[in-house]
C-alpha cells in the first residue's frame, strides 16, 4: 500500500482527490491539510510515500514546497494552470494533474505510482523470508570512521533525543547478556523509514518498538521484553497500532 497524503487550499479538491484513494486498492490517504506548513510537521510525524500538492496556495506554494523537501518524496502536483508543468517535471515531479481532475486521469497517475514504487511479485511473496540475523543496520558511531553493525534481530527499541536516536539492542559478543544503547545520528524518521515496517512500528513521537518484543499491552502502556521499560503509546499513533495488534489478538473479554 502506498502512503499518500494530499496538500490544497481548497477543501473541495481534497474531497475529489480522497474520494478517488478510497476507490484504489493501491493508495491509503494518510493525512490531508489546506496548510502547508501545517503538512511538513505530518510529513515528520507520519510515513508517507507520495504527495498530491497543490500549487497556489499561501504562505507556501507547491513549488517552494517540494524545494523545502528536498525531493525526498514523490510528488504530484494538481493545479488548475498547465503552464507550471515544465517547472514540476524538472522538479522531478511523479505526474501533473490539471483540475478539474478526472476519474481516468487520476487512475493513470495512479498506475505510475505502482509502478516507481513497486508491488511484491507472487513469486517474492512465496520466497522464504531470509533470517532474522541476516538484516542488520550500520551505524555511525563517536569513534571516527568505526561504523557499528546492530542485527535487527536485536533491537528491542529505538528513542528519540532531538538530532539523535538511541537504538537499545543486545549485545550478543557480551558473556553476559544485556541491552545497550547505541546513538546514531539520524533523525526519527528517516530510520523508521529504512526499518522494515511488519517488524517495527512507530507508537510514539519519541518511539519505534520491535513489534516482536512487546510482551503486553495494557491501556496506554506498552511493555518491552528484556527491558523495565513501559512505553506510552501516542494517540496519534494509537488507533494504526491497535489495528495491527488485533489481528493476532485471540479470545473475548
Amino acid at each position: 500500500m502506498i502512503n499518500c497524503i494530499v496538500i490544497d487550499d481548497e477543501q473541495h479538491a481534497i474531497d475529489v482527490l480522497a474520494h478517488y484513494i478510497q476507490q484504489t486498492g493501491s493508495l491509503r490517504m494518510v493525512a490531508s491539510s489546506d496548510n502547508p506548513l501545517q503538512a511538513l510537521q505530518v510529513l515528520n510525524d507520519q510515513k508517507i510515500d507520495l504527495i498530491f500538492l497543490d500549487i497556489h496556495m499561501p504562505q507556501l506554494s507547491g513549488i517552494e514546497f517540494i524545494k523545502a523537501i528536498h525531493r525526498r518524496y514523490k510528488v504530484v502536483l494538481c493545479t488548475a494552470y498547465p503552464n507550471y508543468a515544465v517547472e514540476g517535471f524538472d522538479l522531478d515531479v511523479l505526474d501533473y494533474l490539471v483540475k478539474p481532475i478526472s476519474l481516468p486521469r487520476f487512475l493513470r497517475t495512479v498506475q505510475k505510482a505502482v509502478e516507481f514504487f513497486g508491488t511484491p511479485s507472487q513469486s517474492d511473496a512465496h520466497a522464504p523470508a531470509p533470517a532474522e540475523s541476516e538484516d542488520f543496520i550500520l551505524v555511525k558511531t563517536e569513534v571516527k570512521g568505526k561504523m557499528l553493525k546492530i542485527n535487527l534481530s536485536s533491537i528491542t527499541f529505538i528513542e528519540g533525543m532531538k538530532n539523535y536516536v538511541a537504538i537499545h539492542h543486545a549485545n550478543p559478543s557480551s558473556p553476559i547478556p544485556h541491552i545497550e544503547k547505541t546513538l546514531a545520528l539520524i533523525s526519527m524518521k528517516e530510520l523508521e523509514d529504512r526499518l522494515p515496517a511488519q517488524r517495527f512500528m512507530r507508537v510514539h513521537k519519541s518511539f519505534i518498538v520491535a513489534v516482536q518484543k512487546i510482551t503486553a499491552i495494557e491501556g496506554n502502556s506498552i511493555q518491552i521484553n528484556s527491558t523495565n521499560t513501559t512505553i506510552v503509546l501516542g494517540e496519534s499513533y494509537r488507533q494504526k497500532f491497535m489495528d495491527t495488534m488485533k489481528e493476532k489478538l485471540i479470545g473475548r473479554r
